[in-house]
């Protein structure tokens, strides 16, 4: 088939890596000059176990102790963040499903690297930090939930997480840790590029630059800035992230998606002795702290308001903490670092969109959240295969386009 896929974000080029392997003749609308310029920019690395940041599980309370991590309102947040907010408080998360999904991802993200060689700064493991047992506590039934489903938590002493990660400050307030030894991490925008790269050079069309303005779907196709006469297509997937509910709104789908905007700093290595090996969770803080090839990259937050809302300083400063708490001397945190305050697409229920979106001839694979790195490349499999009227390899239910 002929397959438009709009957005070149690690959801988009991953769908048309998935689509160009299985056959199709695949062309990528991006409005932006390159791929992996918006949400896949420079957030935290982490792959799987997806259920390890703020935003990621809606209506959390039963599951973390009567605790949820909270989302700011920042300049901008008016009565539709305040709506979203609403409903993602009272929503539940699809976990099996979700989770389930990750795992696939994970693997299928490591064999796609393998297959194409692919080195994008990856590392394997992840260590929990607990600064205190109460935070333990707090955290500790998401953990048991991970073992019963089957993901790999082990409980190690403060003394042998500084063995795995000899950085680790020996002052740090550590109470105990929990170590995922299945979990990886590695630099999403340069797997998206790389990635990109190779599909070009066998024929998949990327144009950049290139907004697209509406879609049809009796006849499948979409409208381009600039352009007077409809592009038709056989299919349209919808890889758009934040851009997605203004596509969809005009043909009677109306999808619950808020931007919560989180924050990055990528610091070049100050003394690599002092620096993480892989990456690490201040569970109190919701902060991860990832070595990537040279840089550390320290990510954490979670907002709603405006794209053009000035930086959180407070939250820019938890992130210093964070990384001078737990590595010491590891990241320089003057000069050229590079600060990224960036949207993830997230809908109240916390799990992507993905299928079939009742319209013909248009699917959808959007809003994945926090998670769209953990979930980018199962996602664009199960897509594919839905596509070509196969059954996928993963649990769907909770996650199917059609449940708004």
């Amino acid at each position: 088939m002929k397959i438009a896929i709009v957005g070149a974000g690690i959801i988009g080029v991953t769908t048309a890596y998935e689509l160009a392997h299985d056959g199709h003749e695949v062309t990528v609308l991006e409005q932006r000059s390159a791929a992996a310029e918006e949400a896949s920019f420079a957030n935290a690395g982490l792959l799987a176990p997806y259920l390890t940041t703020p935003c990621a599980l809606a209506g959390k309370a039963g599951l973390l102790g009567g605790t949820s991590a909270g989302i700011r309102m920042a300049q901008g947040a008016g009565l539709n963040e305040l709506a979203w907010l609403w409903r993602w408080r009272r929503s539940q998360t699809p976990l099996a499903a979700l989770e389930g999904l990750a795992r696939y991802s994970r693997q299928r993200t490591l064999d796609l690297a393998a297959r194409h060689e692919l080195d994008f700064e990856s590392n394997t493991a992840r260590l929990v930090l607990f600064r205190s047992a109460k935070d333990r506590a707090q955290l500790q039934p998401l953990l048991d939930w991970l073992r019963e489903s089957g993901t790999p938590v082990q409980d190690i002493s403060p003394d042998n997480a500084r063995q795995l990660e000899p950085g680790l400050s020996p002052e740090a307030p550590l109470d105990s840790v929990a170590l995922l030894p299945s979990a990886a991490s590695g630099n999403c925008r340069l797997f998206a590029q790389m990635l990109r790269q190779g599909m070009q050079s066998a024929g998949v069309q990327f144009a950049f630059n290139t907004p697209v303005t509406s879609l049809s779907s009796e006849p499948t196709g979409l409208w381009l800035q600039g352009e007077p006469d409809m592009r038709r297509f056989d299919a349209v997937v919808l890889c758009a992230g934040a851009a997605s509910p203004a596509l969809l709104r005009p043909r009677g789908l109306k999808l619950p998606m808020a931007s919560v905007f989180g924050y990055s700093v990528s610091a070049p290595l100050r003394e690599a002795t002092h620096a993480p090996l892989t990456s690490a969770i201040d569970a109190q803080q919701q902060i991860t702290i990832t070595r990537q090839g040279q840089r550390i990259r320290i990510a954490g937050g979670a907002e709603v308001g405006s794209p053009q809302a000035p930086h959180h300083h407070a939250t820019l400063q938890k992130l210093y903490r964070a990384v001078n708490d737990w590595f010491p001397g590891g990241a320089q945190l003057s000069g050229s670092l590079q600060i990224w305050r960036g949207a993830r697409p997230t809908l109240p229920d916390g799990a992507p969109a993905l299928g079939n979106s009742g319209l013909p001839g248009i699917w959808l694979n959007t809003g994945h959240g926090a998670g769209g790195w953990a979930l980018a490349c199962g996602s664009a499999r199960v897509l594919a295969d839905l596509i070509g009227q196969r059954t996928p390899e993963v649990n769907l239910q909770g996650l199917e386009a059609q449940r708004f």
